[in-house]
Order: C-alpha cells, then sequence, then structure tokens
C-alpha cells in the first residue's frame, strides 16, 4: 500500500490522506525514504520495474523534475540547441547534455519493432523478410568540416521504413557493420548509387544501382536535414562531440522512424 502524505484540515480534527504516485511508473507502493541535507522527504517506489526508484514531490533545481528532463529530449529531437533549450527551460547547458547523454542505452541501431522473436537454438535466421532495401550514406561533420562523419541507413524500398543505421566514415568497415544489421532482414534486392563499398561487397545479382531506385531514401535525407539542425549543410549549431552528435541523431531515429519511446 503506498505512503499517503497526511493534510490538515483547519476547520476539524480530521486527517485526509493523500496518495503519492511515484512520477515514473504511476505506481503507489511508495513508502518515504529519508530525507535530503536541507530536510527535504525522499520517497522510495517498491516497483521492481520502476526505472527510477527514489524521487522528490517537490524539487528545488528544475532540471531534476521529470518532466523537464522529457522536455530536454524532446527539444533536442526537434531542432533546438544545447544553448537554445537552456534558455527555453531555465536550466543549464551542463543538465542539457547531461540529460541527453543519460539516454544513450536506449537507442538501437536496428528497428527491433520489424523483427520477430529469434530462436537462440539457430545461429543464422531470417526474422522479417525485405524483398528490397535502399542504402545509402549521408554526410555531416564534427567540429569543423574536416572531420567529416557519414550517417549510414538503409530503408525498406516499398514502405519506406527504417531497417537500421550505423555512425562511422566513409569506409568500407563501416559498411560492413551497416551490412552484418540488416543479414537478419533477409533482403534479396540491394538498391545504390554506386559508391565503391556497396559495389566491392553487394554480390552484384543482388545490386541495382541508379538514383531512381533510392529516390524514398534521398527524401529521408531531406527530413533529418529539415527536424536536425546539426545535419544541415550551412548552419552554426554543429556538434561539438561525436557523442552528441550521433546520439541526437540516433535519438531521433529511434523515436520517429523505429517508433520507440526515448
Amino acid at each position: 500500500m503506498g505512503w499517503r502524505q497526511p493534510r490538515f484540515s483547519t476547520k476539524r480534527d480530521a486527517m485526509v490522506y493523500v496518495h503519492v504516485h511515484c512520477p515514473d511508473c504511476q505506481g503507489i507502493d511508495v513508502v518515504r525514504y529519508g530525507t535530503q541535507r536541507n530536510g527535504v522527504q525522499r520517497y522510495r517506489c517498491n516497483n521492481t520495474d520502476c526505472p527510477r526508484h527514489i524521487f522528490l514531490l517537490q524539487y528545488q533545481n528544475q532540471g531534476r523534475l521529470p518532466a523537464v528532463k522529457q522536455r530536454i529530449v524532446d527539444m533536442a529531437l526537434n531542432g533546438s540547441g544545447i544553448r537554445d533549450t537552456a534558455r527555453v527551460l531555465g536550466v543549464s547547458p551542463t543538465t542539457v547534455i547531461e540529460t541527453i547523454k543519460k539516454k544513450e542505452p536506449l537507442r538501437q541501431q536496428t528497428n527491433e519493432r520489424l523483427l520477430q522473436t529469434l530462436d537462440p537454438a539457430q545461429v543464422e535466421v531470417i526474422v522479417h523478410k525485405v524483398e528490397a532495401a535502399e542504402i545509402d550514406e549521408m554526410w555531416s561533420f564534427v567540429g569543423s568540416k574536416s572531420q567529416q562523419r557519414w550517417l549510414w541507413h538503409a530503408i525498406e524500398h516499398h514502405t519506406g521504413q527504417v531497417l537500421a543505421s550505423v555512425f562511422g566514415t566513409r569506409e568500407d568497415h563501416v559498411f560492413l557493420e551497416l551490412q552484418a544489421l540488416l543479414k537478419p532482414f533477409g533482403i534479396t534486392r540491394f538498391d545504390t548509387d554506386g559508391w565503391g563499398a556497396y559495389r566491392r561487397h553487394i554480390d552484384p545479382d543482388q545490386h541495382t544501382v541508379g538514383k531512381q531506385h533510392t529516390q524514398k531514401i534521398e527524401r529521408k535525407h531531406t527530413t533529418l536535414r529539415a527536424r536536425i539542425k546539426r545535419l544541415v549543410r550551412k548552419t552554426i549549431c554543429f556538434s561539438k562531440s561525436i557523442q552528441m552528435h550521433d546520439l541526437v541523431i540516433g535519438l531521433f531515429i529511434n523515436r520517429f522512424a523505429y517508433g520507440r519511446a526515448v
């Protein structure tokens, strides 16, 4: 039974109890868990599936509020820079950066929602059949334009759903990483623009070259550049670290392409 915070009436001696809900799981299996140095009461959620067990009802630091943390992520995935977010929400840029970095474990490279449950007894198994996929790489930079950073990703040709994505240089080993992620989809035809890495590592019988076959993925590039300022070719909102660059773009793909809650 959840801890109930007492509220006293000024007209009667009766005591009113209000259930304390966990801000993450909304459970009421909550108990008091000591106080902070400033005397503020702490609470602990006993739900084992709750992502955060200890919380406060009122935070003096606005950056600690769950709602503010979620807004930081929402603004980052909708084109706001670090300092833009800090000014709007009234928190420090450090708080914005650390909040986004804590989301890194949630980022996935593969669209797991398209995959069925794998059989552990089978090593090589096709779990989601994809007839054709478009593959392309997208240029960006970190710090300066001399430090190029490439987003390699693949989409299903007919539906336009993103299958997988990786970040790295424009070299063969990065494409091989993407190719390994695509293996469970059982792709029978690859549509590319003919970049050397594709010609070297894709079976010619399964490889179709030509811009007319990669129109959907080129449209994805346009959407990404319009939604994320870090990817605009001429911008002052560029990434200063590889970690933040890959994380913000990766979380954007996870939310809007994979349909995951981040």
